[in-house]
């Protein structure tokens, strides 16, 4: 059965940290694109990060220089490392994948929401707050 579970979510004070992980199964990271997004009541899916499968990376305006995206393929995990969190940070973060789809980290994070991605993850609530 393939899957996308994300984990780590949780409240924390302005200016923590929290490190998300999104664990794949029934298929293999290696050789797809990883994004991970971000979803507010009112506002559309928007990407927060993103990885391409060449290793091209791209960062939101608003996360540049706070969060970090890695992967691990030989667990067949990808992480977001978020730090100097916001209160602007609140919101369900999603993890997704895509094989063959976009050709740069720039597409997988602004046209997957709305072109799609192959698989997405259920979403884990970050709050940031005091």
């Amino acid at each position: 059965q393939v899957q996308l579970v994300e984990s780590g979510g949780g409240l924390v004070q302005p200016g923590g940290s929290l490190r998300l992980s999104c664990a794949a199964s029934g298929f293999t990271l290696d050789g797809y694109s990883i994004g991970w997004f971000r979803q507010t009541p009112g506002k559309e899916r928007e990407g927060v990060s993103c990885m391409h499968n060449s290793g091209d990376t791209l960062y939101s305006e608003s996360v540049k220089g706070r969060f970090t995206i890695t992967r691990d393929n030989t667990k067949n995990v990808a992480y977001l490392q978020m730090d100097s969190l916001k209160p602007e940070d609140t919101g369900i973060y999603y993890c997704a994948v895509d094989s063959r789809r976009y050709s740069v980290a720039q597409n997988v994070c602004f046209m997957g929401p709305r072109y799609g991605m192959d698989y997405w993850g259920n979403g884990t609530q970050v709050t940031v707050s005091s």
